[in-house]
């Protein structure tokens, strides 16, 4: 049985729209697969409730702090023992559940990635991405959408052979292209920043860097 654990107190407009995509996903998901939510009991049955959705479909595990957007990433984690998303790493982490989503925030999504589930050895830090489309409707993966301020070239470097190895292995693309996003395409563009990532992708070894994607 997979169990993706889904914090419903995280994002805008939590736990609504969060319950929501849960009861959406019902019609998604296989028999062999269980949605697992996190967060204010209470309130998720009322929304279950008012979506006309058993509560039996989910299992719910119940929270009584949230993480909110305006804390401090690193302190809300630890303070707020209690939290949907700290409880939903922990489970995560004793491997309660396989797999823990969250549209709070994205400082303490960090923060359990990197403290409490820990990264894969030799991985520098976590990236976000997204599809965006590209030509003969087919789909290209952009990375590092939010989460890093300012990441170091190497960090950038990293980005490429992570992207490279999802699109290869989730998406199907044999030796993906990979591009760093810059001012200009050709060799030299860019601040100092990008200069050195560009010259890091360059020998990077197991990925097709074909340059900046202006």
């Amino acid at each position: 049985m997979l169990k993706i654990g889904i914090d419903a107190m995280g994002g805008d407009f939590a736990p609504e729209v969060a319950v929501e995509g849960a009861v959406m996903a019902l019609k998604k998901i296989g028999k062999d697969s269980r949605i697992v939510l996190f967060g204010d009991e209470k309130r998720i049955r009322a929304l279950l409730k008012k979506h006309k959705c058993a509560a039996e479909n989910f299992d719910i595990v119940a929270t009584t702090e949230v993480i909110e957007m305006g804390d401090h990433p690193a302190k809300a984690f630890i303070a707020k023992k209690d939290s949907s998303m700290t409880v939903g790493f922990r489970y995560l982490a004793e491997g309660k559940i396989d797999g823990f989503a969250s549209a709070g925030s994205t400082g303490a999504m960090m923060v359990g990635c990197m403290q409490v589930v820990k990264p894969i050895e030799g991985v520098i830090r976590p990236v976000i991405s997204t599809f965006i489309p590209i030509v003969k409707n087919r789909r290209g993966l952009l990375l590092d959408v939010g989460l890093n301020v300012d990441a170091k070239p190497e960090v950038l470097s990293q980005y490429g052979l992570l992207g490279s190895i999802y699109a290869e292995a989730v998406l199907g693309i044999d030796k993906p292209r990979v591009a760093l996003l810059n001012i200009g395409e050709e060799e030299g563009k860019g601040n100092a920043q990008a200069k050195a990532a560009y010259d890091l992708l360059k020998e990077q070894k197991g990925i097709n860097f074909v340059g900046n994607g202006e």
